[in-house]
């Protein structure tokens, strides 16, 4: 029997991810700070047939004390890990000279240290089953878009951290993958919008900036589509580095890799104007 574990495992694309891994027969071991927000992946796992292969634990992955408890109880039942799915993080949206340093520290604390810690406590787990590591990062990793500079610094740093991952660890057989998701419907973007004070006056720029992140939160996609992709990534032998999904992020991706920034930049700054 194969054993993933999830973290922020209890909404979005961690407790779809949970579900659709469980459906495969995977025991997953699904991780979220606090374990009294189990209960609707638990009911849903229920309803499905698939309780059994689900274990929530609690763990913050801003916590060492968390990680390494998880660890040892992981240890108790299993000698390996297949894949670590490192899902958990938030948005912290905001314009850069009114963000505060708590904030940034936060964002950094949990999007790229808690990724740091969990795969480093996880990794002996994962070189004795030969596993896969997969990343959700963003197309903030791609293209740092205005208005979420701590967002897009986290998840730069999870593109740099993965690639170094990923040459250090190949040819053991443990695979990094980072997926790249453009706006989906889950309740990250919903958060983030609310970290920004709305009722404040604000430049013709910002105030465009603002309705276009709205914009894109109300015509996000179906977050179903990252299960399926992960579920995908888990099942290939050795699956590719880099996975841009969504509207409009391969095109992202491509342009970012081939275009000139001046380019970039006229046609960012034109739609925000």
């Amino acid at each position: 029997m194969k054993v993933a574990l999830v973290t922020g495992a209890n909404s979005g694309f961690g407790k779809l991810t949970t579900l659709q891994l469980a459906k495969n027969g995977y025991t997953i071991f699904a991780t979220m700070r606090n374990l009294s927000n189990k209960e609707n992946l638990i009911a849903e796992a229920k309803q499905l047939g698939i309780d059994k292969y689900i274990c929530p634990v609690k763990m913050d992955v801003t916590c060492l004390d968390d990680i390494e408890k998880v660890y040892k109880y992981m240890r108790s039942h299993s000698d390996k890990l297949d894949v670590l799915i490192n899902n958990a993080g938030f948005c912290q949206a905001g314009f850069f000279e009114e963000l505060s340093k708590e904030e940034w520290e936060e964002q950094i604390a949990t999007n790229v240290f808690g990724v740091i810690h969990v795969t480093k406590k996880m990794l002996p787990l994962l070189k004795r089953a030969k596993g896969k590591v997969i990343n959700i990062s963003s197309v903030n990793g791609i293209l740092g878009y205005p208005g979420m500079s701590p967002y897009a610094t986290s998840k730069f740093a999870i593109e740099g951290l993965s690639e170094s991952l990923r040459l250090e660890l190949v040819l053991e057989g443990v695979f990094v993958s980072v997926i790249e998701p453009a706006a989906y419907q889950t309740n990250i973007w919903t958060k983030s919008l609310e970290r920004i004070d709305l009722e404040k006056k604000r430049s013709p720029f910002q105030t465009n900036l603002i309705d276009e992140a709205v914009k894109s939160k109300n015509n996000s996609g179906d977050p179903m589509e990252i299960a399926l992709l992960i579920e995908k990534i888990c099942k290939t032998k050795k699956p590719r580095f880099r996975y841009p999904v969504g509207k409009g992020a391969k095109r992202l991706a491509m342009a970012k890799r081939f275009l000139p920034w001046s380019f970039i930049e006229k046609i960012a700054l034109a739609k925000l104007k």
